[in-house]
């Protein structure tokens, strides 16, 4: 009698995956993963630079380094790079000048139309005078902003940026607070953020995506 030989299931039918399905299965998750985290990136964008337009930045008057009153008024159509600070600081303050005026200098004639502003968070040291000689050793372009506390308190408020007195162990106190770039265009309205930490050419690059183009150049 012969025998018969065992009947094959679907299971053992089935031809094992090739090596390209293989590939595909173990790119198909990472793509979704990379897919997912670009959107993520592009929303946050969109809510610094698009939504937050109407919750960040407000009017101002403040006495700047010549012991002038100055306010947004003065900027009227012209683009302005506002930056927090204060003079003892020590490292991201000085640091932060110097990759701005780079920066705005890599930009060239574009970067001609806008006015970099330094406004004191730390009124109690920092008088027009002593914002002077800071903002100097930087560029002359730079225009520097103080005033009493209660003129700063609302600014800050208005610009979403915090400041308290940390004591240092040598003489005075150093202060902790937010770090960014508010590029205002020539209606004090926000046209972007820009973080602190990047380089004079990202800034750069920052700065040319956010301007309008030259009326002269082909949009």
């Amino acid at each position: 009698m012969t025998q018969k030989s065992p009947r094959k299931t679907i299971s053992d039918r089935r031809k094992p995956p090739s090596p390209r399905q293989q590939n595909w299965k173990t790119i198909l998750p990472v793509m979704g993963i990379i897919f997912a985290l670009l959107i993520a990136a592009t929303g946050l964008r969109a809510v610094l630079t698009s939504h937050s337009h109407t919750q960040i930045g407000g009017p101002y008057a403040l006495t700047d380094e010549n012991g002038h009153v100055v306010s947004q008024t003065d900027f009227q159509g012209r683009y302005t790079l506002i930056y927090f600070g204060y003079t003892h600081c020590v490292d991201v303050c000085p640091l932060t000048l110097a990759t701005v005026s780079a920066a705005l200098e890599e930009l060239g004639p574009l970067g001609q139309n806008i006015t970099p502003v330094f406004i004191s968070v730390d009124p109690a040291r920092d008088t027009p005078a002593v914002v002077k000689e800071y903002i100097q050793r930087f560029s002359p372009r730079i225009v520097g902003l103080t005033g009493t506390e209660a003129q700063l308190q609302p600014i800050m408020a208005a610009f979403h940026v915090s400041a308290r007195y940390r004591t240092s162990n040598g003489a005075g106190y150093l202060m902790d607070h937010s770090s960014l770039l508010y590029l205002m265009d020539g209606q004090n309205h926000l046209a972007g953020m820009i973080p602190v930490d990047s380089s004079a050419h990202h800034i750069a690059l920052e700065l040319k995506q956010l301007l309008p183009p030259p009326k002269n150049h082909p949009s």
